[in-house]
């Protein structure tokens, strides 16, 4: 049977006070999901600056915190700036700078972050768990990842789209795993190989090594994508492919989470401009340690086995202090009543 997931009920949707827009994708996700009134919550976020300085994150995160009901387990923000939490830079030209859902989430601190810093692990990755706050102290959070009304819309309706959209299904949803002729992006591959060698039921599993070059790194024209994990600072023909609603995508790349642009490298709302439902990426330099990114095995395994977006691709990255989880985090296309 399917693992029980999070709930409408159970989610915090938090608005950037006085920023009309993030007002208006907060209510028309609470009109789509039956959000409980007492889970919006409204916050005084600095506009104006990609990233957010440490000490007006503590205010920040001290107002949550006296404002969050006790019932909320996962959070929602409904805006796209401030993406990052940001330290000052060092006269040696270092920084620590984490993604504000893993901020908001784990709670900013040094050893989550600064360039090539080791992986400190998440106590929520792979964990069997429905009730992260009540079981873990901890409430794993998503930006939804559009910038205009419209654009939110849209993805939030794949999002409603693609719960129990694989049940009884007479599609077929494909996963992609793309080992490229980027080596030190392709680091993943060794889990690709295992995930592929494998089976999960209902899903169509392919495995492309180009890792000797000479043909193609990216997939095109393909149907039914329900996961495309792979290795490049950008994925040029991203939006060649047909995406299934609840779809996740994401790269193994420096700053791809570092919005609005990537710092010259894919921004991962690409991802979802193409289709996806979800997304994930680093706002600074990781290196390229594996536990900073999603694992493919752990992220299928419980997305198929009925765990919500956000549950799965939390689960699925066991150091993601660095990182920025995008994407409506309620899609659930396995998902059917316990």
């Amino acid at each position: 049977m399917p693992a029980p997931s999070l709930a409408a009920s159970d989610l915090a949707v938090l608005i950037a006070d006085g920023d009309a827009t993030s007002e208006a994708i907060a209510l028309a996700y609470q009109k789509a999901r039956g959000i409980p009134d007492a889970n919006l919550i409204r916050l005084a976020v600095p506009r104006g600056s990609d990233s957010i300085s440490t000490a007006d994150f503590a205010t920040l995160k001290a107002s949550l915190d006296a404002k969050l009901p006790a019932t909320a387990q996962a959070m929602l923000l409904t805006w796209t700036q401030p993406s990052r939490v940001a330290a000052p830079v060092a006269a040696d030209g270092s920084g620590c700078s984490m993604g504000i859902t893993s901020a908001l989430t784990l709670g900013y601190d040094a050893k989550y972050c600064g360039t090539c810093v080791g992986p400190t692990a998440s106590a929520y990755y792979n964990v069997d768990t429905r009730k992260p706050w009540t079981d873990l102290k901890l409430r794993p959070s998503m930006m939804l990842g559009a910038a205009t009304l419209a654009d939110a819309q849209k993805l939030i309706a794949r999002g409603v789209a693609a719960d129990a959209s694989m049940l009884n299904s007479s599609v077929t949803p494909q996963a992609w795993l793309v080992r490229t002729s980027d080596v030190k992006r392709s680091v993943r591959y060794p889990d690709f190989q295992l995930m592929t060698s494998s089976s999960l039921a209902g899903v169509g599993l392919h495995y492309v090594d180009n890792s000797a070059g000479g043909a193609a790194d990216e997939i095109s024209g393909q149907s039914s994508v329900m996961f495309y994990l792979t290795g490049l600072a950008n994925v040029a023909l991203a939006a060649t492919n047909s995406y299934l609603p609840g779809a996740v995508a994401d790269t193994l790349t420096s700053t791809g989470g570092s919005l609005p642009d990537g710092q010259g490298q894919m921004p991962i709302t690409t991802w979802l401009q193409a289709g996806a439902t979800g997304s994930y990426g680093t706002v600074e330099e990781p290196c390229n340690f594996t536990e900073k990114f999603s694992r493919a095995t752990v992220l299928a395994a419980r997305y198929r086995r009925g765990e919500t977006l956000i549950e799965a691709y939390w689960k699925s990255v066991q150091s993601p202090g660095q990182g920025l989880f995008i994407g409506e985090p309620l899609a659930r296309p396995w998902a059917v009543a316990p």
